[in-house]
């Protein structure tokens, strides 16, 4: 699985039905109402690099009130359960 980061720029006004609209789309995992340069955050999760066109291009961006998005596609995941299990690696 190949994930991306979207940051999203959305019209004020419309920022809970864009975030809305975009959680329902295929591929889109999650999405954060956040304070900071951008409006929302999605993360977007796809089996090959050529599916980001239509989940982030095709769907994410022609929802109404988007205004921006930038797009980091992820080279690796860490999260708790993949330290913890690399730390149990031969430790019994």
């Amino acid at each position: 699985m190949i994930s991306a980061i979207v940051l999203i720029k959305a019209d004020v006004s419309r920022i809970p039905e864009v975030a809305q609209q975009i959680a329902e789309i295929a591929g889109v995992s999650e999405v954060y109402s956040v304070t900071g340069d951008v409006d929302l955050i999605a993360v977007a999760r796809v089996e090959r690099h050529e599916d980001f066109a239509d989940v982030i291009a095709d769907r994410l961006n022609k929802v109404e009130g988007v205004r921006d998005t930038q797009t980091h596609i992820a080279f690796r995941t860490y999260s708790n359960d993949d330290l913890g299990a690399a730390f149990s690696i031969g430790g019994d």
